[in-house]
């Protein structure tokens, strides 16, 4: 082992003895750094080998890299790159190929390789890091999908771009994503290839040369995508409507909307604003007034047919009522109670009703919330608007103790799901009305009361930081209660803690690299590339 430590320290001299002849270091940092590496070397030549330390290792060389990178610019000095950084991009390299060699599964040590080379601008090697990764995880939609969009956005290689994501729908027929991705990149490519001929059509060269495909510059590319994903994922609408916008051509499948989402408010929406964007569609445009005027008409009609239809066909529209409740008094309490008690099961109608007795000031708002309530399940039909509507109320015209009542009332009767709403307003309420203290008592009872969103923790933060006396300490107990919670999801959260430490006054710097690492290892997917490319920029005081 110490012979293998040894002669990798002696290929470390060249570069170090170059660092040190043009000035980027000194002779004390140049030994520090083979003190530091002699040490790391060690560590990942022993028999018991640890992810950890490979992953301290490869942060080490970053962190010298980006320093290099640093003074490079300090010193205007930019030459003998090959000689020093090409070295040291290398080793890095190395140790992320002896890493995942060693623990294939781990999917964010991969994607830090690959936030690596597109930092460095290493296109070859990240090539082979894609083509690798894929080969071993070809189960993850999201890996296929960004090799093919790096491929088609940096590499600019549309037919890369597109065998790519040929092999991933091999591996994932029915995948909604991917259809998705691979459909966006077909328009772009069709768009792309159209702007070039343009181009070369005005500059008058041959195209010939250029061997434009008639398939993809006209969008069938992009058609026979739309017309397999409809096939393939029937049920998702969202990603029909997009293709129908995006393509703008009637095909089997989007004729078939409306036989088959008859029943979806959504279907019959995106038809009637179809009908207002058909006009922009024909060969030519009107030319005078009178005719733009006319045609808009023709449009606005269509659209009104079609939402007339869809009111024929049952289906039921609360905006219409809620605007028609607005210019109506003491009618619209009227028609709003005989609505609510024809269906006395629908949130909306109850919200309607109880909106329309606030704004009369009625004495009966309590009693009709009581009521509606006894009609509605809490915990099943999503009453969360009327909770929310209630407690606004009672801030407005009832006492903080009774207000507080109703909001720890709601956190119980709310569905799960629905009660990070209201855990949220519940401490904005505290502050506003009883200061510091009240909203750390109410977070303090609320913080292990799960679920809990990213708001809530942050509200506490930003409290916590408008304090005369902002308490590191505190700000720490947030973070981390909050990193539990969202720290596999959230990159940014990680980089705030990282600031937090690195700027406030009782802040501890040197805890940022430990952040870093936990970081690293609890983040998933896309978010450990985010994560390593924002503290990069954050290292060298761009962000």
């Amino acid at each position: 082992m110490a012979e293998r430590v040894e002669q990798r320290l002696e290929d470390r001299v060249p570069e170090l003895e170059q660092l040190e002849r043009v000035g980027l270091f000194t002779h004390e940092e140049i030994r520090a750094v083979l003190k530091k590496a002699t040490a790391l070397e060690y560590k990942i030549q022993r028999r018991a080998l640890r992810k950890e330390d490979f992953i301290n290792y490869i942060q080490y060389e970053i962190n010298l890299l980006e320093l290099i990178k640093k003074r490079r610019a300090r010193t205007g000095y930019s030459f003998k790159k090959d000689e020093i950084e090409g070295s040291m991009i290398q080793r890095v390299h190395s140790l992320f190929k002896r890493a995942t060699g060693k623990w294939k599964e781990d999917v964010q040590l991969w994607l830090s390789h690959v936030a690596f080379c597109k930092q460095w601008n290493t296109k070859h090697q990240l090539s082979k890091v894609f083509s690798t990764m894929l080969a071993i995880h070809p189960n993850k939609p999201a890996l296929w999908i960004m090799a093919a969009k790096w491929e088609m956005e940096t590499r600019l290689s549309s037919e890369s771009a597109r065998h790519l994501f040929l092999r991933a729908l091999r591996f994932h027929p029915e995948c909604p994503k991917l259809y998705q991705e691979y459909f966006r990149m077909e328009l772009m490519n069709a768009e792309k290839q159209r702007k070039e001929k343009k181009e070369f059509e005005r500059a008058k060269m041959n195209l010939d040369e250029f061997n434009y495909s008639e398939k993809i510059l006209n969008g069938e590319m992009a058609r026979i995508i739309y017309r397999d994903a409809v096939e393939k994922i029937k049920g998702d609408l969202t990603f029909l409507l997009l293709g129908g916008k995006a393509v703008m051509f009637r095909s089997p499948g989007y004729v078939s909307l409306q036989a088959e989402y008859a029943d979806n408010p959504l279907t019959w929406d995106y038809m009637a604003r179809r009908e207002l964007e058909l006009g922009s569609l024909k060969a030519t445009e009107p030319t005078t007034k009178q005719a733009k005027v006319s045609e808009m008409t023709q449009r606005e009609e269509r659209c009104c047919a079609v939402f007339e239809e869809a009111v024929t066909a049952h289906i039921v529209c609360c905006e219409s009522f809620e605007e028609g409740c607005q210019y109506l008094s003491q009618k619209a309490a009227e028609v709003a109670e005989a609505a609510a008690k024809r269906f006395s099961l629908s949130v909306e109608m109850w919200q309607m009703r109880l909106q329309v007795l606030i704004q009369l000031k009625s004495d009966n708002v309590t009693q009709c919330f009581e009521e509606a309530f006894k009609h509605v399940k809490s915990k099943v039909c999503g009453t969360l608007p009327l909770w929310t509507l209630w407690v606004e109320w009672s801030e407005a015209v009832n006492s903080k103790d009774d207000t507080e009542a109703l909001y720890q009332r709601s956190l119980h009767a709310v569905a799960p799901a629905e009660s990070v709403t209201m855990k949220e307003k519940y401490l904005d309420w505290a502050y506003r009305n009883g200061g510091y203290k009240k909203a750390r008592r109410v977070f303090t009872s609320l913080h292990e009361s799960h679920p809990l969103s990213l708001d809530f923790f942050k509200k506490m933060i930003e409290i916590e930081k408008e304090q005369e006396m902002c308490r590191m300490l505190r700000l720490r107990e947030y973070y981390e209660r909050a990193l539990r919670e969202f720290g596999s999801v959230n990159s940014d959260l990680w980089l705030e803690y990282i600031k937090e430490e690195l700027s406030h006054p009782q802040g501890k710097p040197e805890h940022a690299g430990s952040i870093h690492w936990r970081a690293v290892k609890m983040l998933e997917g896309d978010q450990v590339e985010d994560f390593i490319s924002k503290y990069t920029l954050l290292q060298t005081g761009h962000l």
